[in-house]
């Protein structure tokens, strides 16, 4: 086979054939296509009947590429089908097949996991294959009979160290392994199979000077080759990545372009003699789920799939062929035993390495024990790399063999074994050790799981029996077919045992902080397909959850996100030391006094642009003088020049430096800038004089040695030049800051969302109580720093989040237009082609705000009252308020209001931030009533810009329930109590009501969310189309309910009563379908009633939704934290009213 793919051979000096002899016919090219075609459609029909077994489908191709070699050995018309294969140059191979199988590999990789292991990684895959090449070279030379030379028994050896990136795992997948270990094993694969690459690389290139290589030449060539394969895979995954994400290309494009973006990055990287497996390596481990449009990664792991799937069966039929093209005779009793005392040895190898590493793997997680460390014994599966380079073993070696064949036989049969036998030995063992018995706590978890599902099922029966259509179903089989009966076998076959067997709470909350770390990174992960979070903010959020993730009972926290990400501190340091090195010219300062025309002229002169420019011309001509100076040989032939440039630039920096002293005086020296340039000018004058006593005594050894430091001492009249850098660098840094802060604020935001979306369901993760509550409080007090945190950022920042949060905004409205069109198209009411256009429009709009400004300017005071939801942006309204409303300005521990005071009126924050503290919400419920709500804990809350305080206690004129303290300085704008009273004198009762339904619709969110999230009525709905609307009900006062026109009633502040059952419902609560008439039983009541787009029907089986029995919820405002389970859990924290 020849050795090489791409520098064409002259014919007469190409390597023989592998079956012995030359053709001696005209070759026909249809054969070979009708071959791989054959071997196709074989591979494809093998997969569908034995399809649990890989390997069983590569052995028969195998077979039977053999059995097609050995006919062709023996007939001409068969051999002039496989013609093509023999004359293909083992390179070419290697290059069709590699590229894609190694970037699947690399895809597959979590490259956050990694990262964290990396060291690990890398010592774990050194040890493995320095093992692997000694150990097994060694074998190779003392028991193969064959006359292989040193050369040829080191290249096998490597060859066969190779382990295979996508065998090696796929058993482990299926036992239930952890990630972690899955792609320790596959990183290690992959570094064996980059080095070897590496290495036959530099053989392949440079071996016709084999005779003069040295270990220099290897180790810069081993250097190069990572660091420029690494650097060009790099910025490939970066091109490929704007592929992939753009906006505009649809699904078979980028498909195309990724997979041939794949091919020529492998083909460019050969091409610059570098290693084109590490590229692809690092491409694929640089590209995750967030570098992908939605559903994209999924279509092109499906074509990798496919891909490597057929040219796996394609490279095993073909080198079964290559080995019955060979000579029978060399196929002795003596081959097969080898093959079996390679077989050991390579499981001996694999074990030897694991017991090397296994102090590292227990570092890297605290899961591992020796029964894991037993199963990935059996891991060192060989597979489709060793075959590929399987030929290039007769290609390097120094002595070529009489029997090439061999080597591709012992490879392939090595490679089929170890996939049959250790896979089945892995399974084996890890059932054996009960390492595929899934633990209590995940068990526990997911019993949860199913009854929640079954639960879904049996409330979707219950409706769809209320449908006329459906009344003839035969609901008791549907109720028995749907049933779900999914067994969980325990490990322990004692009934004693089982009883025995009960987790602590410590086992069942680290298996509930693990779904808690998933729930967070399917979350971030939603948040930046719908276009809430940033593709950075999002990976670095996934990426700090792994990288904490396997540290046992650590629950990430908004700090250490912070510490992950190393912030802006350096930033703000930096900026620090430019903004004191800036050069401030303060012009009024030196004004002169009177009218002195000298001093007026020298004033002009001096704080003039002109002059600045011509300082620092003068130290850019001095450069010239500087180089020649430095050099030796032409400073000695223009030694009288230099001296006069010398002097004349001395001259230039002292009649600089008269001049401002003539204008500044004593406050020259103010500015570090002059002080430096004096020092510059003292040193050129002692310069002068040591250069006029080197004249006057040119035997002093003294005076030459200081004529010389001061000589090389005029570099220093540089530095001023770096005057005319600092205003640009502090430009850039503060463009860096805002980015830094944008993605922190960005980050901060999502990672409360997380612990919300988490909160939602932790009722799933586990049903035990004491767990509910822990996970609670955790969650709880880590969305409360996160909030907080949110806050600061604000104050910090109040351009960079208006920006921010403005960009967001329009990226969520023109989402939701997408998904309307997409809707309206869907049901046929825009034409294809008239969709697809508008589609473009909105997607350009998108793409547009990656030009969005950094910072907007934040509004004035009196523009914060556009952002009141009641005043709806009316401007009689607004003209209203802002004649009455004043600016309260607050300093960092200022009480705003406290607990048990009457309001003053609301504060509209305009920046800074307010920590609230209260007791328990009221919610207007008599004591009486609340016996079962009494709670001394405290709740807490932050309010930030465009939070509104006192809203509720001012329309009520009751005490305050809550203290608000000043954590920030902080502005807010005041309107007070008579003010807003005479409001709703002037627009009764309009004004009033909107402040009630805004309140209204809060507190239904922040509580029933999930009850709610088919609903849409926002108060811009409610206003305009009357979806929901607020009823008052007084004491003693009844209404009727009908279910007819109302779909929904929230009890969202007071008490009721049902008339009928005498059942009291205490806000907040969703009243039952049974229900049909309330009484109020406190003072005020407020009922939020969801009107019914059509009539409803009436399920006997509803059930009240009130706080009593429903767990957390998630807030649809940003900052509206409360929940109803607040009432009874042991942390709280709340919204104030």
């Amino acid at each position: 086979m020849n050795n090489t793919f791409w520098e064409l051979k002259d014919t007469s000096s190409s390597p023989d054939l592998l079956c012995g002899r030359s053709a001696d016919y005209t070759f026909v090219h249809g054969y070979f296509t009708m071959l791989v075609c054959f071997i196709t459609v074989l591979g494809g029909f093998l997969r569908s009947f034995i399809k649990n077994s890989e390997v069983t489908v590569l052995a028969v191709l195998s077979i039977a590429g053999f059995v097609i070699g050995h006919l062709a050995y023996s007939f001409i018309q068969v051999h002039q089908v496989v013609y093509a294969l023999l004359r293909t140059p083992s390179f070419s191979l290697y290059c069709y097949v590699s590229p894609l199988i190694i970037f699947m590999a690399a895809l597959d990789v979590d490259f956050y996991i990694l990262k964290n292991v990396l060291w690990q990684v890398i010592l774990t895959g050194f040890i493995s294959f320095s093992s692997a090449f000694i150990i097994v070279g060694y074998v190779v030379i003392k028991f193969n009979k064959a006359e292989w030379d040193l050369q040829c028994c080191l290249i096998f050896s490597m060859t066969l160290g190779i382990i295979d990136p996508i065998h090696s795992v796929n058993t482990l997948k299926t036992i239930g392994i952890s990630k972690m270990y899955t792609d320790i094993i596959r990183g290690e694969s992959m570094i064996i199979c980059g080095v070897t690459s590496i290495f036959f690389g530099i053989l392949r290139n440079n071996l016709v000077y084999m005779f003069v290589f040295k270990e220099f030449h290897v180790l810069l060539d081993f250097v190069i080759h990572i660091v420029g394969s690494i650097i060009i895979g790099y910025w490939s995954a970066r091109i490929i990545q704007f592929i992939l994400t753009d906006l505009f290309s649809n699904t078979l494009t980028s498909v195309i372009l990724c997979i041939s973006m794949v091919y020529l990055t492998f083909y460019i990287v050969e091409f610059l003699k570098l290693s084109g497996m590490v590229a692809l390596i690092t491409v694929g481990l640089n590209l995750d789920s967030l570098s992908f449009k939605p559903r994209m990664e999924l279509i092109i792991t499906k074509f990798l799939i496919i891909f490597s799937s057929v040219l796996q069966q394609l490279i095993y039929t073909f080198f079964g062929i290559l080995i019955g093209c060979g000579e029978n005779k060399y196929f002795k009793f003596h081959t097969f035993a080898f093959t079996l005392i390679l077989y050991v040895t390579l499981n001996f190898v694999r074990l030897f390495t694991i017991v090397l590493v296994s102090p590292i793997l227990m570092r890297a997680s605290y899961e591992y024990n020796w029964r894991w460390g037993v199963v990935i014994a059996w891991s060192g599966i060989k597979g489709v790399f060793n075959l590929l380079l399987a030929p290039e073993i007769y290609n390097l070696a120094a002595h070529k063999e009489d029997s090439p064949e061999l080597f591709i036989f012992y490879v392939q049969v090595l490679s089929l074994m170890t996939m049959g036998i250790n896979s089945y030995m892995m399974i084996h063992l890890a059932r054996t050790l009960g390492l595929c018995v899934i633990s209590l706590p995940r068990q526990m978890a997911m019993q949860n799981a199913i009854n929640h599902i079954q639960e879904i099922i049996q409330n979707t029966i219950t409706l769809f029996k209320t449908e006329k259509i459906l009344t003839n179903v035969n609901w008791t089989l549907v109720e028995e077919k749907t049933k779900i009966k999914y067994r969980i076998s325990f490990h322990r076959t004692s009934t004693d045992e089982k009883e025995q067997e009960s987790p602590t709470d410590e086992v069942l909350i680290e298996e509930a902080r693990l779904h808690v770390a998933i729930i967070q990174m399917s979350s971030f992960e939603k948040q930046c397909q719908d276009g809430i979070l940033d593709t950075e903010a999002a990976r670095i959020l996934i990426g700090a959850t792994k990288s904490y993730c396997p540290i046992q009972g650590k629950f990430m926290t908004i700090y250490d996100v912070s510490t992950y990400v190393k912030a802006r501190s350096w930033l703000m340091k930096f900026k620090k030391i430019l903004t004191l090195l800036e050069y401030h010219k303060e012009t009024t300062l030196f004004i002169p006094i009177g009218n002195n025309k000298f001093l007026l002229f020298i004033y002009h002169i001096v704080f003039s642009e002109e002059f600045d420019y011509a300082g620092h011309i003068i130290s850019f001509i001095y450069i010239y003088p500087m180089i020649l100076h430095l050099c030796a040989v032409a400073r000695k032939l223009n030694e009288i020049s230099l001296i006069l440039v010398n002097y004349y630039f001395v001259f230039l920096y002292a009649l600089q430096t008269a001049l401002k002293i003539i204008i500044m005086k004593r406050k020259y020296f103010s500015q570090h800038w002059n002080t430096l340039e004096f020092c510059i000018l003292l040193i050129g004058i002692t310069d002068m004089f040591c250069l006029y006593f080197v004249k006057l005594r040119p035997e002093n050894l003294v005076l030459i040695q200081l004529a010389i430091i001061f000589g090389y001492l005029r570099i220093i009249r540089f530095i001023p030049l770096i005057k005319i850098l600092i205003p640009p660098l502090i430009n850039i840094t503060d463009v860096q800051i805002k980015k830094r802060l944008s993605l922190m604020y960005s980050i901060t935001k999502g990672y409360v969302k997380s612990q919300e979306d988490a909160k939602f369901l932790i009722k799933q993760i586990s049903g035990r109580e004491s767990i509910y509550q822990k996970l609670y409080e955790i969650l709880e007090t880590n969305k409360r720093d996160a909030v907080k945190e949110l806050g600061l950022i604000e104050h910090e920042g109040r351009d960079v989040v208006i920006a921010l949060k403005t960009r967001q905004a329009i990226q969520t409205v023109i989402a939701k237009s997408l998904k309307h069109l997409a809707f309206l198209c869907s049901r046929g009411i825009i034409d294809k082609h008239e969709g697809i256009e508008m589609n473009k429009v909105l997607l350009s709009k998108i793409k547009a705000l990656n030009n969005f400004p950094m910072a907007i300017p934040p509004p004035t005071p009196d523009k914060y009252l556009h952002n009141i939801i009641w005043l709806e942006n009316k401007d009689v309204l607004i003209e209203f308020f802002k004649e009455r409303a004043k600016l309260a300005c607050f300093d960092y521990g200022d009480v705003i209001c406290r607990e048990g005071e009457m309001p003053q009126g609301i504060y509209l924050i305009i920046s800074g931030m307010a920590i609230l503290h209260s007791s328990p919400p009221t919610f207007g419920i008599d004591s009486d009533h609340r016996a079962n709500r009494r709670s001394q804990t405290i709740f807490t809350e932050f309010c930030t810009c465009g939070d509104i305080i006192g809203e509720l206690n001012c329309l009520l004129k009751r005490e305050i329930e809550y203290t608000a303290i000043c954590e920030t300085i902080l502005q807010a704008c005041f309107i007070s109590l008579e003010d807003l009273y005479e409001g709703f004198d002037v627009f009764w009762p309009s004004l009033e009501y909107k402040i009630w339904l805004k309140l209204s619709l809060n507190t239904a969110y922040q509580y029933f969310e999930s009850a709610l999230v088919d609903e849409d009525i926002t108060f811009e709905r409610c206003v305009a189309l009357n979806v929901a609307y607020v009823d008052t009900l007084s004491n003693c006062n009844e209404m009727t309910i009908d279910w007819e026109i109302m779909k929904m009633v929230i009890v969202v502040y007071g008490s009721v009563i049902d008339t009928k059952t005498e059942t009291p419902y205490l806000a907040p609560c969703i009243l039952p379908k049974t229900c049909e008439q309330v009484q109020g039983t406190s003072d005020l009541s407020k009922l939020l009633i969801i009107q019914a787009e059509e009539p409803v029907k009436i399920s006997s089986d509803a059930k009240v939704v009130g706080p009593v029995n429903t767990g957390p919820q998630v807030a649809s405002k940003d900052q509206t934290w409360k929940r109803k389970d607040e009432l009874e859990s042991e942390s709280h924290y709340r919204k104030g009213h």
